[in-house]
């Protein structure tokens, strides 16, 4: 199976014979706001509302490689595609996670050199995945401290109003 970067990540549904599989939906929830209605052909201020991203941080994306080739128009604008939603949802997701961008940047890079590049996307995902996992487990500690003191707090609220 082909994935390239420009391959939707939200779709489920297996493949035609004319065309190659796409990545399955992975959980992902729906985008916050809907896709703008510019048929395939959205602008950067359409996007940029799609996304919650910057239309600066839109190009800042695309000047460091992790949005490559967005097509313009014979005038120079940028019109980006489903595809390309589809993608920065991905990166917002890995961003979300606290990927750092360099980290985003090879994963972008490693997709875009094709299927010799599964193993090494694995490495990378799964690499992240552990740090995730990390600091969950510290913000699940810290949040078992912070419902201690509270429970401290309110034990000693109802106790005062007792008296």
């Amino acid at each position: 199976m082909t994935v390239t970067q420009s391959e939707p990540v939200t779709s489920g549904v297996a493949a035609t014979a004319a065309r190659p599989a796409r990545a399955p939906n992975c959980g992902a929830p729906p985008p916050p706001h809907p896709k703008p209605t510019g048929e395939d052909r959205y602008t950067i201020s359409e996007v940029a509302e799609h996304t919650g991203l910057s239309a600066h941080t839109l190009r800042w994306y695309e000047r460091i490689g992790l949005m490559p080739h967005v097509d313009r128009t014979h005038t120079g604008q940028r019109r980006f595609s489903n595809r390309d939603l589809n993608w920065l949802s991905l990166v917002t997701k890995l961003r979300l996670t606290g990927m750092p961008v360099a980290d985003m940047v090879r994963y972008a890079e490693l997709v875009r050199l094709g299927e010799s590049t599964f193993a090494e996307r694995e490495q990378l995902l799964t690499a992240h995945r552990e740090d995730v996992r990390q600091r969950i487990a510290d913000l699940q500690s810290t949040l078992d401290v912070l419902d201690c003191k509270i429970n401290i707090y309110a034990d000693a609220r109802r106790a005062s109003e007792r008296f």
